[in-house]
């Protein structure tokens, strides 16, 4: 009576068993089932791109990275240390003879229009001539005028006129520069400045501050007090300075000196702010290892199969439909791009370049929904086998 007991108990169990299993198996299915209406049907009527025929509108320009950009590209016509530029100051001393007495030495500035009033001398053109260049040429006139006979000239350097430039942004040492008027652009300052940093970026803005220009039809001064006749006495003119307003410009670095090659150029007081590149994150989310935000690089192009590395890798081996949620550059609603992980390894067109702020999603198809459930049925049976 007992062993028949224990042998239908026993079959009950087993029987209880066996129909459990059947019934997880069937509510898996009928899972799966509706797993897979769900994904043929649930984007039918979202207008989608094809990641290999975007249009030119929605795809992510390259990246330029500041650190390999030929900035000697930048450079405006330089003056070397020994040309005498306008505004420079420089020493004059004419020596006739042995003695103290027959020398004279006086400094003399050169106007922006290059020329430099000599006493007694006259004017003489002395921009971008070099120092030798300058006495030679003082020699000369001092010959040709019947002043001397064979004077000795010796020019120097006494003060070159400089422009105070302001160096801020993405550089290694962001301050204030004096820098050589005729050598005042965008290179020279941002080579004062320790060159770019690490985060900087190809754009740069530029502001020049306004220039004062002197009227040359000056208003004649008159005398408070009349001289004797009743009179209005003048006593000089009224110099009327002019100052237009200043301005800004944003230039890219990497095509500026053929675009816009004037904008290079630093006046007194200019400021050159080096923008940080700062880009928004990337989201990579649904079949992968590890799905999180991730850092978008700065100085370097990140691809589809990049975003799917940095989430190391899909977990699903059937894995391969791709969406990726791109904001659209003219505003409006997001724009839904498809792509393929298996024809992105194939094809370089496929492997789609990303942008800043994108959201890399891979998808769930049925093959991969039929592996999730073969996997999660043997689970299942070597859980309860164990």
């Amino acid at each position: 009576m007992d062993i028949k007991y224990l042998r239908h108990n026993s079959n009950c169990e087993s029987f209880s068993s066996t129909d459990y299993q059947a019934g997880s198996v069937g509510r898996v299915c009928a899972m799966l089932l509706l797993v897979c209406i769900s994904l043929l049907t649930g984007c039918a009527s979202t207008k989608q791109y094809s990641a290999e025929s975007l249009p030119v509108q929605f795809q992510a320009p390259p990246l330029a990275n500041a650190q390999t950009l030929d900035l000697t590209k930048l450079a405006t016509s330089t003056t070397a240390t020994d040309l005498i530029g306008e505004g420079d100051v420089i020493e004059v001393t004419i020596s006739a003879g042995l003695s103290a007495d027959e020398t004279v030495t006086f400094p003399v500035r050169v106007t922006e229009k290059g020329l430099a009033q000599l006493p007694i001398i006259g004017q003489v053109r002395l921009a971008g001539a070099d120092l030798e260049e300058a006495e030679a040429i003082i020699a000369g006139v001092c010959v040709n005028k019947g002043l001397y006979r064979s004077p000795h000239v010796t020019v120097t350097m006494k003060r070159a006129k400089v422009h105070r430039i302001t160096v801020l942004g993405a550089v290694e040492l962001p301050a204030t520069y004096e820098l050589r008027a005729s050598q005042s652009d965008v290179l020279q300052a941002i080579v004062a400045a320790g060159g770019l940093s690490e985060d900087a970026g190809t754009f740069v803005q530029i502001r020049q501050p306004g220039q004062s220009k002197t009227n040359s039809q000056a208003r004649p001064l008159m005398a408070s007090q009349p001289d004797g006749q009743g009179n209005i006495q003048q006593t000089g003119r009224e110099l009327q300075v002019q100052t237009s307003g200043s301005s800004s410009v944003r230039i890219n670095l990497a095509s500026a000196a053929v675009e816009n090659p004037n904008s290079l150029v630093l006046q007194d007081g200019g400021i050159v702010m080096v923008e940080r590149r700062d880009p928004k994150p990337i989201h990579v989310l649904g079949l992968v290892a590890k799905p999180d935000r991730y850092e978008f690089p700065i100085s370097e192009d990140l691809r589809l199969l990049d975003a799917i590395a940095l989430a190391s890798g899909t977990r699903n081996p059937f894995a391969d439909k791709v969406f990726i949620i791109r904001n659209n550059p003219s505003g409006g609603e997001p724009i839904l791009i498809e792509a393929s992980i298996k024809k992105a390894k194939r094809k370089g067109k496929a492997d789609l370049r990303l942008a800043p702020g994108d959201i890399v999603t891979v998808e769930q198809t049925p093959n991969t929904a039929f592996y999730d459930t073969i996997r999660l049925i043997g689970f299942g049976i070597n859980a309860r086998a164990f």
